[in-house]
């Protein structure tokens, strides 16, 4: 993308042991471009214009991955070769990621409003509408579309539909939807056979908590009615849960 940049300070923490290791990062980062998505476009008469945050820009990430054994075998008489066996090998692991929600972008799609030419690009986006509302406003916009009570994510009412022949003035992206909490984790045991065989057993659950992950908000003004303009309509997936048993040798 012409004029893209990113800038970002990034820091890590590692910690390992006999029983467990952990790998916590962050990352604070900031990118922005005239075009990052395989519909971008930019304005003709006015390339900067479209200079805005890239669809991938997530401003803050922690991600932390963890493995930590359980010393169930510990606890066991050295001479129990059996229940060894069914006491060790025992760990819990697992990813959690705290991110910034995803961008939402700012569209018009009305026939070519702005009446450049570009009917399958889109170019057009809103305008501002200076009336004295907020982007987020108590009361007729939610934060947490978890408890919404059918209220949008932000407010549509901040914006308009650009006036005829030209190209609205809002940045096409400028902010994000609701952040995103999601922890994948694994139970696992291996159990030995012989020298050079063991059996690995697995379950896991991806979004273990089965926390609602929500997309952005609908950025596409004319979009009306409950599930329009600002208002979320899709979320990514509940927890799914999987065993497996691999042998190795």
């Amino acid at each position: 993308a012409v004029g893209s940049s990113y800038n970002s300070l990034q820091a890590s923490l590692k910690h390992r042991d006999k029983y467990d290791n952990f790998l916590i990062g962050y990352t604070w980062s900031k990118s922005m471009d005239n075009g990052s998505d395989v519909f971008d476009s930019s304005n003709p008469y006015n390339p900067s214009q479209s200079r805005a945050l890239s669809w991938h820009n997530v401003p803050q990430r922690l991600v932390a991955s963890y493995t930590v054994q359980l010393p169930f075998d510990k606890f066991i008489s050295s001479n129990n070769g059996i229940a060894k066996r069914l006491t060790a090998g025992w760990a819990v692991s697992g990813v959690t990621s705290l991110t910034t929600g995803e961008v939402i972008g700012l569209t018009e799609n009305d026939d070519d409003n702005a009446l450049t030419g570009a009917y399958s690009a889109l170019v057009d986006t809103p305008s501002y509408a200076n009336n004295g509302s907020q982007l987020f406003q108590s009361g007729v916009t939610s934060k947490n579309p978890r408890n919404s009570q059918g209220l949008p994510y932000f407010n549509p009412n901040f914006f308009t539909t650009e006036p005829l022949g030209q190209i609205g003035n809002a940045m096409r992206r400028y902010f994000h939807g609701p952040g995103l909490n999601n922890s994948d984790l694994a139970l696992q045991k291996y159990t030995k056979i012989t020298a050079r065989t063991q059996i690995q057993f697995r379950a896991e659950a991806f979004n273990a908590f089965d926390h609602t992950q929500f997309d952005g908000a609908d950025g596409e003004i004319g979009d009306t009615g409950a599930g329009g303009f600002g208002y979320n309509t899709s979320a990514h997936d509940p927890r799914i849960m999987q065993l497996a048993l691999k042998l190795m040798f």
